[in-house]
């Protein structure tokens, strides 16, 4: 488990200072490599064998982001669910995208 995972989601505001550079490859490197880096947007399909499982893990994400206080965009289809990470208070990606996305690593994750 990384350290991002033990971290807790900070409440965001316009001022909360965004991630680029080397700061943003090296919280990426420390997700597993399924995540996307897509401009301001960090993101992630999962693929399953049918609709039930997609449902059941975006719940399981949906509790999580209420907990932190930060939610992702979740987009659920038969076999397959979107998980996209983007601080839309601060206008792009903040070290709560990468914690919570450490968070849902650390999820059983079924394969497919």
């Amino acid at each position: 488990m990384t350290e991002l995972a033990r971290e807790r989601c900070q409440a965001c505001s316009g001022q909360t200072p965004l991630i680029f550079g080397a700061e943003l490859a090296e919280l990426a490197a420390l997700l597993d490599p399924a995540w996307e880096l897509d401009g301001d947007r960090l993101w992630r399909r999962i693929q399953m064998p049918d609709f039930a499982r997609p449902f059941s893990l975006a719940t399981r994400i949906a509790l999580l982001a209420e907990r932190e206080g930060h939610h992702p965009e979740l987009t659920i289809g038969w076999g397959l669910l979107e998980v996209e990470l983007t601080t839309h208070a601060a206008g792009g990606l903040t070290r709560n995208d990468f914690v919570l996305a450490a968070k849902i690593d650390r999820m059983d994750i079924p394969a497919r």
